[in-house]
């Protein structure tokens, strides 16, 4: 594995960088990030949350999309879903409502996509997400391969085939 740009700023100059599109696979049913715990807490308990900690991604996808770019991801969820993943959905309509096109594969039909996160940026630079065992972001690790970078594309292309709107998901779901 080549060196990991860790989480911070070189991280996210990669958001700021991009020309045309960003996708990412999820392919997780639960992640670590202490910044959700208590909208989690407050999602589960069916109380209000202004998601504070959202807010910087929020406004950079306004940004981006306001200039023509475009951010994507196809979640791979297990069914039933998971709390996390039910508050997933619940997240996805203020960032969808900020420009991203949020879509839900379940599990059963990803059987032959890797088992990992990544970010393909313009479809030429991608970025595969390294977790604790936690679930903690560790950081990305840059794949040069041309063919890597191509078999990324032509996972991205039939995940995105096959998964539901955010919209018809939860619909579907009752969320």
């Amino acid at each position: 594995m080549t060196e990991l740009i860790k989480p911070g700023p070189e991280f996210r100059q990669l958001f700021h960088s991009f020309e045309h599109t960003a996708f990412r696979l999820e392919t997780f049913d639960q992640y670590d990030a202490t910044y959700e715990n208590e909208s989690l807490r407050k999602f589960l308990a069916g109380e209000p949350d202004d998601l504070p900690w959202m807010q910087s991604w929020l406004d950079m996808l306004h940004e981006a999309t306001a200039a023509g770019r475009r951010f994507s991801r196809v979640r791979v969820v297990t069914m039933p879903l998971t709390d996390y993943s039910r508050f997933g959905v619940w997240c996805s309509q203020f960032t969808g409502g900020a420009g991203e096109d949020i879509r839900y594969l379940p599990r059963d039909l990803a059987s032959d996509l890797p088992r990992y996160d990544y970010w393909l940026f313009d479809s030429r630079k991608l970025v595969r997400m390294h977790f604790d065992d936690r679930m903690g972001f560790l950081g990305g690790e840059v794949v040069e391969d041309p063919d890597e970078i191509v078999r990324h594309n032509y996972w991205r292309d039939a995940a995105w085939h096959h998964a539901v709107r955010r919209d018809n998901f939860a619909k579907e779901h009752s969320l």
